[in-house]
């Protein structure tokens, strides 16, 4: 069924086909060697994801290219993914090289001046779940030429054309380099985690220096580590923290009780984040089937970890948590906090050596599964409780960074939504002042 678009715009609507060339692509043999690693530009529909194309992963050669359907076309052209179930169907993205695809993406350029080819990026880009509406077929749904060429778009001058291009493009810009700080701050969150949880704070809140200071470190399996830590199991600590580590409830227990959309709420691996616990989905059951459940209540600085699938996920319960159930498919460790830090714990859990030692263990074939056999077998090196907590403060103080940056993006995502909404309808004109 067609959807009606710009039903209210005060610009005149065109078919897509009328004002533009579509060139679907191809794929070269890939049993023949030579057509593959040649010089000529070819792209995979997957890269539509990018959004912006100034490169792309595949070559093929020139043979490869007269033996396929695949088209050089010249830039600036529109991608747009035509196939598939997951993102990239209906996913537009500018073409800013001289590129050829495969038969899953379709390029287009304007062929009249009365279309700015940014422009139509923009129009399409906002039309998305549309352009996925338009879509036909069962199993692997897809667009093809004919339908992109019958839908319509809504053409206001060409010279405001350019100024909505200019203006969304200049949200676009703000979006990316906002993208780029969060990976850039990630990159040193992790990069400072691992410096903590190897090297430590010394009593000036400062990274120890192996280096500099070699008579401060030790030997150990990991590496050179602070000579006042401790390298052990799991286990030995909790034994000397009195700690426990049990399973949650098992299914049938639960299953006999009947979920609820408020009541207590229940934990299950996939509500287990990095570093916190995702409520938007959880399972509930009310207080009084819960209290059938109480040893598996969660208590404050408990951990939590996942016992199949991600095995990464692990976090220490606060005092919002408490109260709630540790579900199926989790792993409840509880001890003594007096020289071991919990936050700390799920830090060194989630570590690349944490997690090192989990893969090399699990058990499973298809589903990796944690036990508390393997938990108690995992080996760290153990700060005094004090540089834990100082440690947990440090990481505490970069994920804020990447919190803050992250709501920021939020709200410049929000704010293109809201100027594509109204901008390429025509609700909100851009003066020619802009």
């Amino acid at each position: 069924m067609s959807i009606e678009f710009h039903n209210s715009t005060p610009w005149p609507v065109c078919l897509l086909g009328e004002v533009s060339e579509i060139t679907l692509g191809g794929t070269p043999s890939t049993d023949v060697a030579d057509y593959w690693g040649g010089s000529i530009p070819w792209m995979a529909s997957g890269e539509v994801n990018k959004r912006h194309i100034f490169e792309v992963d595949g070559r093929i050669t020139e043979i490869g290219l007269a033996s396929s359907n695949a088209t050089l076309v010249d830039p600036p052209a529109v991608a747009i993914g035509l196939a598939g179930q997951g993102k990239t169907r209906g996913t537009a993205a500018l073409v800013h090289i001289r590129v050829s695809t495969n038969q899953s993406i379709a390029l287009i350029k304007s062929k009249s001046p009365s279309l700015h080819t940014n422009y139509l990026f923009h129009n399409l880009d906002h039309r998305y779940e549309e352009l996925r509406s338009r879509s036909v077929g069962g199993g692997r749904a897809g667009l093809s030429r004919e339908i992109l060429q019958r839908v319509p778009v809504a053409l206001p001058d060409p010279a405001e054309q350019s100024r909505i291009a200019a203006v969304l493009d200049t949200v676009d810009e703000a979006i990316a380099k906002t993208e780029a700080v969060i990976a850039k701050l990630k990159q040193v969150r992790a990069g400072l985690l691992h410096d903590l949880l190897t090297r430590g704070l010394d009593e000036n809140g400062q990274l120890r220096d192996p280096i500099a200071y070699p008579e401060q470190f030790q030997d150990s399996p990991i590496g050179m580590i602070p000579r006042d830590w401790n390298f052990e199991s799991l286990g030995a600590r909790l034994q000397r923290n009195a700690g426990v580590i049990q399973t949650g409830p098992f299914g049938s227990q639960l299953h006999a009780h009947e979920y609820t959309t408020d009541g207590v709420p229940v934990v299950m691996p996939q509500d287990i984040l990095e570093g916190g616990f995702d409520d938007a989905n959880i399972a509930r059951i009310s207080i009084n089937k819960a209290d059938e459940l109480r040893r598996h209540y969660l208590k404050l600085g408990d951990l939590i970890f996942a016992r199949r699938g991600d095995l990464s996920r692990c976090s220490a319960v606060t005092e919002r948590e408490v109260g709630w159930l540790c579900g199926t498919g989790c792993l409840l460790m509880r001890f003594e906090q007096g020289t071991l830090s919990s936050s700390w714990l799920s830090l060194a859990y989630r570590h690349d050596f944490g997690q090192r030692q989990i893969t090399a263990r699990a058990v499973g074939t298809t589903m990796v599964n944690l036990n508390t056999t393997l938990l108690a077998h995992l080996v760290f090196a153990f700060p005094i409780k004090e540089e834990q907590e100082d440690i947990v403060r440090r990481v505490a103080d970069a994920d804020t960074l990447v919190q803050t940056e992250s709501a920021n993006l939020a709200k410049l995502n929000l704010l293109k939504s809201a100027l594509m909404a109204d901008l390429l309808t025509g609700r909100v004109r851009v003066p020619a002042s802009l």
